[in-house]
Parts: C-alpha cells; structure tokens; sequence
C-alpha cells in the first residue's frame, strides 16, 4: 500500500474555505489507486487510467440513415421530379456493387453508400411507379447520408484519463473495437463510528444508546463514489483500543473515515487515540453544517475523522471527502453540478462562512422552479436528507436571503 506524505495535510491557517481545502488536496496528495485492466463488465463507474484512442474511423464507411433510395445527386433534375429505374438492393450488412448512371438503389439503414452515390431520399418521400422511383425535387446533396468518421476519427482520443466512466463511454470503447479498459482500482476505505453509546441497527438498546445510522450512510455514499468499503465497525471510548484498531486497519486501506468523537470533550477518545498511532490536524472549515474536520495520517494511510451528526457527516463527505477520493484514486475534478433556483424562503447567517441549507423543489406557477427550506434546521435531524431534494449553498459573503433570490442548489439526486 503506498504512503502518503508526514506533512500532505499541514494547515495551521485560519477557518478554510471549500475551495481551500479542495485546492489543499489537490496540491499535496498523490494518485495512489494503481492501474487494471478490465472488461466492460467490470469498467462501469471506474475511474480511466489512460486516454483511451479510437483504433477505426466511426462509421468506418459511408452509410445510409434512413431506409429509402440511395442515388447520384447529378442525376437529379434541378426542376422537378426526377424518374429513376431501381438498379439494385443494399441492406445493413451487405457490400454494394457498382452502380450504373441514373439509377436509384433500394437501401437501409446503416448499409454502405454505393459507389458514387452520395444522397438518400427517404422511403416516404418517394413514389414507386412501374418498377421505377419517383423523387421529389428539392433535396440536398449528401442528404441522409452518414460520412466515415464524422462520429470519431482513428488516433482520436475518446475517453481523457480520469474520467469516471459511464455506460454511453463504454459504448463508445466498444464501437470502435476495444474490449478492455485500463482503468484505477477502487480505493479502500475502512469505516468506523465511534462511541460507547452507539448500537448496531436492530439490536436491543441499552439506557443511552442509539442505532448507528451514520456508518450505514457512509457506507452507503462511499459506494456510490466507487469506493471498496470495509465496515469496521463500533470503537468504543478507549483511547488504547481506537488506537490498536485505527492501527490495524491502516495498512490495509487507502483511507480511513470516522464519524464522531473528534472534538474536544473528556469522551472524544478519536484525536488522541490518532496521535498516538500517526498524525492529526484539524481542518476548521467555513461550512454549516461541518466543521471540525479531522484530517491526517496513519501509518502513512490518509486518515478523516467526520462530525458525528449525520447532516454534518453528510455535507463534508461531499464537500471534503469526496475531492479527497477523487484525487487519490485518478479521478478528474468532480465538482457536483449546482443549478440555479429561486429561493422561496428567507434566511439570515453569518459572514465568513458556507451554509447549506436542506430544500425541496415545487414548480412555481410562473414555470421558474422554487426552493422550500426544510422546517427544521439541526445537524441531527436525518428527515431533513429524507424529506428534502437537495442542499442550496449560501455562500461567505452572503449574510440573508430574501424570497425571490436566485440560489444555488444541489439535488441529492445528483450529488452521488
């Protein structure tokens, strides 16, 4: 497993912004995630490792479009229908013969253009009388028709390393003759939460306790980001075991991600537990929800200690985790997609920090579309991920928002 640097995430500055910390990242972690080839199967949401070259032309010939009458454009009459016998029959599959002067050939979709033609008439468009065609005037030379390379051409390059590949790229692979794709393996990161108060979902509940919803989600989210997950379990608030457990899981990950226990408090065992088997910094993020963020080494495996509640958790996955994995398993920027809507609630918040508030979209009877803050507000509160679309993002400099504003917003449904 190879290490990452003592000092890659050294900050001693003030409050960071995402930027910041996203530009941290990029500037001091390396790819770690090492290069496999694989089939298609296999290649779906994998992050590409190479540029990938077309090896043919796409179409690799001439083609028709559309079912209907392949003919000369010089032998149509420039002032009205033009009459042709039907000199032959192309179909997909099927390798064109010649063609005399002034003859129409019956063709179908994606078949060969025959020799020297080079304009199609749909089959609708025409009439058929005595075994010949009847064509409409009007039409454009090179009508219908589908050119050698007008898709890609050879030596192009398709598909850029670092892209996470989608079916529409594996099929674009696929066209022009590649069966295997060079792509990053998926990052390892163990998973932990943290606390003696915390119990796995459907065991019985002691005085105190609570399920773990945290470590299901995360896992859950780290899937979707292509991450090979291992669930660690519980630690509990024993400073020696988080250690010895921390320790074990190291070198066997690319990363390992906690939530809770990295604050301050007699019982957040998480930070010193770190220290004792690496290093640790805490990231002050300008987000609400979000900050601390714990972020360091150990044993030289990246280490991330998130806030314990789950919409803390959740925004600082995506905001700060998700950049992290991109850059040490290859991936390009994958900043999520924000759109615009308008806001149709009010808000006051600091400046000087990020807010991302929980919303649901309603259509609005002007056809614009209307962002509904949740009514609740809490970091614990999980109905405000289940009962809202998305998060809109109040910038620093922002300090209210009034009903009517245009604001950004993040759907769930495009975040993952």
């Amino acid at each position: 497993m190879a290490q990452l640097s003592d000092d890659c995430f050294a900050f001693g500055g003030p409050l960071l912004s995402v930027e910041q910390a996203v530009a941290l990242i990029g500037d001091r972690l390396p790819i770690l995630a090492e290069a496999e080839a694989v089939p298609f199967g296999e290649a779906d949401g994998r992050i590409a490792a190479e540029d990938v070259v077309a090896r043919i032309d796409l179409p690799r010939f001439d083609n028709s479009a559309v079912d209907g009458y392949a003919v000369r454009h010089s032998d149509l009459r420039p002032d009205g229908e033009t009459v042709l016998p039907i000199g032959g029959r192309v179909a997909a599959g099927e390798a064109p013969g010649d063609v005399a002067r002034a003859t129409a050939i019956r063709i179908f979709t994606g078949a060969p253009m025959p020799p020297e033609t080079d304009t199609v008439f749909m089959q609708e468009d025409v009439r058929l009388a005595d075994g010949r065609v009847v064509l409409p005037t009007g039409l454009k030379k090179s009508a219908n028709r589908r050119l050698a390379g007008e898709d890609t051409r050879r030596g192009e390059v398709i598909i850029s390393a670092g892209r996470r590949l989608r079916p529409q790229d594996l099929a674009l692979a696929a066209a022009v003759g590649i069966d295997r794709l060079s792509v990053r393996r998926r990052l390892r990161v163990a998973v932990f939460s943290t606390g003696n108060e915390i119990a796995e979902p459907g065991a019985a509940l002691r005085p105190g306790a609570v399920h773990d919803s945290n470590r299901v989600m995360l896992r859950a989210l780290l899937g979707r980001l292509g991450a090979e997950v291992r669930d660690l379990g519980i630690l509990p608030d024993d400073v020696d075991e988080v250690a010895r457990q921390l320790a074990a899981a190291a070198p066997h990950c690319d990363l390992v991600l906690t939530s809770g226990g990295v604050s301050t408090g007699e019982e957040d065992h998480v930070k010193t537990a770190v220290e004792r088997v690496g290093r640790l910094v805490f990231w002050r993020l300008a987000i609400k929800p979000g900050r601390p963020v714990a972020m360091g080494l150990v044993d030289g495996t990246a280490f991330v200690g998130l806030p314990g509640n789950p919409v803390a958790a959740y925004v600082t996955l995506l905001f700060l985790v998700r950049p992290l994995l991109a850059r040490l398993g290859g991936a390009n920027d994958e900043a999520p997609l924000a759109i615009p809507v308008r806001s149709a609630f009010r808000y006051g918040k600091k400046e000087g920090r990020r807010e991302y508030v929980r919303a649901s979209i309603r259509p609005a009877p002007d056809g614009q579309l209307d962002a509904v803050k949740f009514p609740r507000e809490g970091a614990g509160i999980l109905t405000s991920l289940t009962g809202s679309d998305g998060l809109v993002e109040l910038p620093e400099a922002t300090t209210r928002v009034s009903e009517g504003e245009i604001v950004r917003f993040y759907p769930h449904a495009l975040l993952w």
